[in-house]
């Protein structure tokens, strides 16, 4: 065996003084990270955690599939009751992804008394509530770092490190492939079908990437986020979610004009009437340092009342960040296993904050729209943006198209609702041929 290899058969089956016995579901991408990353600690384990990590299980739906991609295959199973029903294991890692089977068997695991690691945004953001209970009425740990922003660590500093904190505002970019494809788009001038081309021959994006494109995947990370921060519960239903399919490189070319970049941001905000949780593009400036992040990198900026601002910035997703955050959730359990201080990591929800409807949110808004090229539009729209609460900041016309005059407007803060009556207006207005684009403008 290798240097640094996991022991995975010697000492397979020993507790005590001899180790600490885990479980791995799933070997695909995070779960062969996880295993490469538990190999090369091996030689440190001890000093780290004055114990050892024995993986004894790998639970795969082929283990014929997977006989070279361990050193042992005799640790590959397809049955999950031997893990379940083994006394000898005491940390299961979940890294396959969905919410069935893998609820089932994260539920299952903790009532055996075993404590579990999960990189699964999908299951948390919808059920974390539910299984954290399970946790902390069997004496067990949860942890879930991984299951927002990959590699960046942004759940156990909310829990932890910004505890002393009043969180009023997260905001972040916490999804890779989008922020890939507004990157290419804004840098290199690609159109939108392009850059997802791009984004998914080099493995950013998936065959289906509808979960990234249309925000699903980044609001799941919001509604947990939410949940730690404010200490109120947010699930993934409660998150209002529009994607990046409609932006076009004008939209790109005219943010770019007028000082801003255009970014897929996850908002969260604690405001006096309630909590405010959305995922959609933004306009947000280009002094800001969101506006910086690029490629497929991720960044979370956090506003508490003793901290100030603070920004975690990194890798948010792949397979050694994700395994990174996965081990890192995995040694704490173990060194709270050790001291015999499991049950930690309880749901730290007491507060019962209504969440606030998309309609009441205020916002500044960019609006690109096609127009009739004669005197007295500008003059209509006024009045129609008027009527309706809506105050015009800024307007710009430059181009046109087949005859019609392209006309871009930045309003002042307004509530939603106000501007969807404008627009329902508009649209039915005879000088007004189509609203093209509505994105919001980020405003402190």
């Amino acid at each position: 065996m290798p240097d640094g290899a996991l022991e995975l058969s010697e000492k397979a089956g020993k507790m005590g003084k001899d180790g600490m016995n885990i479980a791995l579901l799933g070997l695909g991408t995070v779960g062969g990270g996880v295993y490469k990353v538990l190999k090369r600690q091996a030689p440190e384990m001890m000093q780290k955690l004055n114990t050892e990590l024995h993986l004894k299980k790998v639970l795969v739906r082929n283990p014929k599939r997977h006989e070279m991609d361990v050193d042992d295959p005799s640790i590959l199973t397809c049955n999950f009751e031997e893990i379940v029903d083994d006394p000898e294991i005491e940390i299961v890692v979940e890294v396959m992804g969905g919410i069935e089977p893998a609820y089932t068997y994260i539920r299952d695991a903790l009532k055996a008394g075993k404590s579990v690691v999960t990189a699964n945004k999908d299951l948390i953001a919808d059920r974390g509530g539910e299984l954290l209970e399970i946790a902390e009425e069997n004496n067990v740990e949860l942890r879930f770092e991984a299951s927002v922003a990959g590699g960046i660590p942004i759940i156990s500093p909310l829990k932890n490190s910004l505890a002393a904190n009043e969180i009023s505002e997260i905001m972040g970019i916490v999804n890779g492939t989008t922020n890939f494809i507004l990157s290419k788009m804004s840098d290199e001038g690609m159109d939108y079908a392009d850059a997802l081309a791009e984004a998914t021959s080099l493995g950013y994006a998936e065959a289906d990437p509808t979960a990234d494109v249309e925000g699903h995947d980044a609001a799941r990370k919001v509604a947990i986020m939410a949940t730690i921060a404010f200490h109120t519960r947010v699930t993934f239903r409660d998150v209002y979610t529009e994607g990046i399919t409609k932006i076009s490189q004008k939209d790109i070319r005219y943010a770019n004009a007028l000082g801003w970049k255009i970014k897929l941001i996850g908002l969260a905000q604690n405001t006096d009437e309630g909590v405010e949780v959305r995922v959609h593009p933004m306009l947000i400036p280009l002094n800001h340092p969101l506006a910086t992040v690029s490629g497929s990198y991720n960044a979370v900026y956090v506003m508490g009342d003793a901290v100030g601002d603070v920004m975690f910035y990194g890798y948010g997703a792949g397979e050694m960040p994700t395994a990174s955050a996965v081990c890192g959730d995995v040694f704490s359990v173990a060194r709270h296993t050790v001291i015999h201080a499991q049950g930690s990591t309880r749901d730290n929800v007491y507060r019962k904050i209504p969440i606030k409807r998309i309609d009441n949110i205020c916002s500044s808004y960019y609006l690109r729209m096609e127009v009739e090229d004669k005197p007295g539009v500008l003059a209509t729209i006024a009045s129609i943006f008027g009527n309706n609460s809506v105050s015009i900041e800024q307007v710009i016309q430059k181009d046109k198209v087949n005859d019609l005059a392209e006309l871009v407007i930045v309003t002042s803060k307004v509530r939603e609702r106000h501007i969807r009556d404008a627009m329902l207006i508009l649209n039915s207005s005879s000088v007004v041929k189509n609203i093209a684009s509505v994105i919001r403008v980020y405003s402190e």
